[in-house]
């Protein structure tokens, strides 16, 4: 249970989204309120991210007011631990033992009668969960069950690995039958809310909060987002015309799931018009930086089944090239690049979450093409064929094999990769983050730990690159793929926003893998990069679109340099000014465009400005 609820951490006595302390989530109401306190990290920027058309201006503070008077699922756990144990709930807070000795007494007080049969305690497990939904209650019980059947092991974040034996055959005990909304697109196995966003007129010309399309669409991405709030705030938002939208919310102390949008329709939530009209956004209830770790195991369960479901009904390969964070989507312009949001954060266990969706990252990005396949119509597993002993790709380290490979993929261990963050304290934000496990690693300027760290001349203008949790100028995260540039001892570098980054990457604690895939190299001097796949002026003749221009971003690829290519597309513009979704345009060009890695965010060339290298 505590497994579900914390991931086994202790989060050094600081609550979780919903309240919850230590490593079984005892919710206490009142010191949590600051924590569930609106964050304005998401306020800039236009989530609609289309020229023709900007979102119009919200007050940070009011636009983002998630409504703290709603108590989160299950009430006031921690004081009826307290009750329970005569422990004081300072105590509960702060000692991870105490706590898991008041979750004990908590599960202890729901069950009926003795027994020492796990499966007896399953009503118990479920009203544990704190869910007011009974299905999604069965649904929280059934993954604690499932965990016990699997085992589990994790280096926590007090340094120990923790290790749950599995039960493979312990029987899965029978809830409820499952229900969903009825116009919720989820999976069968995966109880979900319908929780329709807003799509009303806001005046004569304008409408919100999300397009809506007659017939289908292409989508090529789902994005992962983080709230930088509480899940009792969503209502609020996403309900309200002049916000913005989003697809899906996850819920983090049970999974809980909520649809929004449908997924044929086009929601606000990117930053990027091209991106938002060919992806669906997710976003997961938490902090980036400010409980940013209480990414519960819950909440990581719930959206990949979520991911694994829409994946297979749009055809979406499950790759980092596909599944993108937040923080890897380009900004549209020079202009929108520093607003650009940086969710869900270093902390988002990316190795994990692949895992979980069935495709470990070590092997799985292939250089996809429009057709889901590599460009050699083959699997390319990028592993030197070698397999470990439970048959899964065998992780080894890029420095010492035969010969320098043309590409890595980003992997280092999260559990023991614990690299410097400030600014996880708002009121003091140059103070060091306490040390916790990170999916990132620091690129720098040159081959040693005491060199500069990169700087991103579009995400910081004029400014050089800091350590700040929100700032990911000079940090590649794991599942991305680069080419390498080179190798100098214990350190690898790549291609980096046009230059060499180098990172370390001893053989004895690999932080990168060897890879296959493409690659993209200029054919030209000075190739131009772009944040969106846009038409060029032929294929807007006769569509009473106006042309849309191509801003290139501040960014150019040289020759010699390489970098990943993730897919090809063709270009297309929607044109969705109306309210009525009979009057949009599609606007489709002959232009083709390779999505590349290009920094931390993957980012467009024209096909005919690059040679791709197999």
């Amino acid at each position: 249970m505590a497994y579900l609820q914390s991931r086994w951490d202790s989060h050094g006595g600081r609550p979780s989204t919903d309240g919850g302390y230590g490593p079984m989530h005892l919710v206490d109401l009142g010191p949590a309120r600051q924590a569930r306190e609106p964050s304005d990290r998401h306020a800039s920027g236009d989530a609609r991210g289309d020229d023709a058309r900007p979102a119009p201006g919200r007050d940070p503070v009011s636009s983002h007011d998630f409504r703290v008077g709603a108590s989160p699922p299950g009430g006031a756990t921690l004081r009826r631990a307290a009750r329970l144990t005569g422990l004081p709930a300072g105590r509960l807070r702060a000692d991870p033992a105490a706590n898991l000795r008041g979750g004990a007494a908590i599960l202890a007080s729901y069950q009926r009668r003795p027994s020492a049969d796990p499966a007896d305690w399953y009503d118990a497990v479920a009203r544990y969960s704190g869910s007011r939904d009974p299905f999604t209650a069965r649904q929280f019980a059934d993954e604690v069950f499932a965990v016990i059947r699997e085992g589990a092991a994790r280096r926590t974040d007090d340094g120990f690995t923790v290790r749950l034996a599995a039960l493979p055959h312990l029987p899965a005990p029978a809830g409820p039958p499952l229900r969903r909304a009825q116009d919720a697109e989820c999976p069968e196995t995966l109880p979900c809310e319908w929780l329709p966003a807003a799509y009303e007129r806001t005046g004569s010309d304008d409408y919100g909060n999300h397009d809506r399309l007659d017939g289908e669409r292409r989508v090529d991405y789902i994005v992962i987002h983080d709230t930088e709030g509480a899940y009792g705030g969503i209502k609020s938002m996403v309900t309200d015309p002049d916000y913005v939208s989003w697809h899906y919310t996850v819920r983090s102390r049970d999974g809980h799931v909520a649809q929004h949008v449908r997924t044929k329709d086009v929601a606000w939530h990117a930053g990027n018009w091209d991106v938002n009209t060919r992806s669906i956004g997710i976003e997961h209830e938490g902090y980036l930086a400010k409980g940013g770790t209480w990414y519960t195991e819950a909440m990581y369960r719930a959206s990949a089944e979520l991911v694994k479901h829409l994946a297979g009904v749009y055809d979406i390969p499950i790759d980092r090239g596909h599944v993108l964070g937040h923080d890897n989507v380009p900004g549209t312009s020079p202009q929108t690049l520093p607003s650009m949001h940086d969710d869900p954060g270093p902390y988002w266990d990316w190795a994990h979450y692949f895992e979980l969706l069935g495709h470990p990252i070590p092997g799985a990005l292939d250089g996809e093409h429009e057709d889901g396949k590599d460009q050699d119509g083959e699997d390319q597993d990028g592993t030197d064929g070698e397999e470990g002993e439970d048959g899964s790709a065998r992780r080894a380290p890029v420095r010492g094999h035969r010969k320098e490979p043309a590409s890595v993929v980003i992997h280092p261990d999260y559990g023991t990769n614990l690299p410097r963050f400030t600014g996880c304290l708002e009121e003091r934000p140059a103070r060091a983050c306490d040390p916790h496990g990170a999916s990132t690693v620091w690129l720098r300027t040159e081959p040693r730990d005491d060199a500069p760290l990169i700087d991103d001349i579009g995400k910081r203008v004029g400014k050089s690159s800091t350590y700040s949790v929100y700032d990911h100028s000079a940090r590649a995260s794991t599942g991305q793929r680069f080419a390498v540039a080179g190798t100098r001892g214990d350190w690898t570098a790549i291609w980096y926003l046009g230059r060499k980054a180098w990172f370390h990457n001893p053989p004895e604690r690999p932080t990168a893998v060897p890879a296959g895939g493409p690659l993209v190299t200029p054919v030209r001097d000075q190739v131009r990069v772009y944040g969106r796949a846009f038409p060029g002026h032929p294929a807007y003749r006769g569509t009473g679109v106006p042309y849309q221009d191509r801003v290139p971003l501040p960014y150019v690829l040289r020759p010699g340099q390489s970098y990943a290519l993730g897919h090809t597309l063709s270009s297309s513009y929607l044109s969705a000014g109306s309210y009525r979704p009979a009057r949009h345009v599609t606007v489709k060009g002959e232009q083709r465009y390779h999505q590349i890695q290009l920094g931390h965010r993957v980012m467009f060339v024209k096909a005919k400005d690059v040679r791709v290298i197999r």
